[in-house]
């Protein structure tokens, strides 16, 4: 797959880069499929704002997504590739022998007519899903489960993939996409291959208005705003934000702050962190 570029017509196409959705082979997805998805524009409860820059957008159903993948041993043929406009990956429609249907997070390489299937004894290939105990060291793998049976939870963005480095005892190490060795327990389950869309990286929005109908606003500079408004505000003129490191709207530190809390109980199964 790769990326659609425009002629320079207008203001907007001139830096506009899109996905090549030739590889798309049903455009209206299954409805039985679909759960509905309420929007809140960033408010809570009390209708404050309490996540900001978000607001309008086109309307979206959530597709239900199989995570678990818990049907094993029954061999599954992949009926069309859609598009999911909650998520960066493509999805696989997959219709199982007893009739019964599903979505998957299509894999690189997954075509239509292919079968794919789940369980101890699937093959090495594209679109399968195996217990890490049943996967070679070295294959490149995706959708991976944090716990046994509770579904896929890392690399799931498009073009994604971790590696399976070693197994030891009930434990294997896997390199996720960030750089970062994590001890996963061999129960738990990964999909074979990478995630397909890798040209995604590539694209380009282009304009606002494309922003919009995702559903997100505006985002204002603190610099340009007034001191009342945001730590970085103020000054004659163009200045620098006055302060030794940039901070949020209400003071807290980023860019560079760590807020991953040390005493973490999951952080003893990190064997090597993102950094190093």
């Amino acid at each position: 797959m790769a990326v659609k570029t425009f002629n320079p017509t207008s203001p907007a196409l001139r830096g506009m880069a899109v996905a090549d959705y030739s590889v798309l082979t049903k455009k209206a997805p299954e409805k039985s499929l679909l759960a509905p998805r309420k929007k809140h524009a960033g408010r809570n409860s009390y209708g404050r704002i309490t996540v900001r820059h978000q607001g309008g957008g086109n309307r979206q159903k959530i597709r239900i997504i199989d995570w678990k993948r818990t049907k094993d041993n029954v061999e599954a043929t992949v009926k069309a590739l859609e598009y999911d406009p909650n998520r960066t990956a493509f999805i696989a429609l997959i219709q199982y022998v007893d009739g019964s249907k599903s979505y998957i997070l299509a894999a690189n390489g997954l075509k239509v007519g292919d079968k794919v299937v789940s369980g101890e004894t699937a093959d090495i290939m594209p679109g399968n899903v195996l217990p890490i105990a049943n996967i070679p060291v070295g294959t490149v793998i995706s959708c991976v489960e944090l716990k046994a049976g509770k579904g896929a939870q890392m690399v799931r963005t498009a073009g994604a993939y971790a590696q399976l480095m070693a197994k030891e005892g009930n434990y294997a190490q896997v390199r996720l996409p960030s750089g970062e060795v994590r001890m996963v327990s061999v129960k738990c389950r990964a999909m074979i291959g990478a995630i397909g869309n890798a040209e995604h990286e590539n694209v380009k929005i282009g304009k606002a208005g494309k922003k919009r109908h995702m559903g997100v606003r505006p985002s204002v500079r603190g610099v340009v705003m007034n001191p009342c408004d945001h730590p970085h505000g103020g000054g004659e003129g163009k200045s620098p934000i006055g302060l030794p490191g940039p901070v949020t709207p209400w003071g807290v530190a980023t860019l560079g702050k760590k807020t991953r809390n040390k005493k973490k109980q999951s952080s003893k199964y990190i064997v090597k962190g993102r950094k190093g």
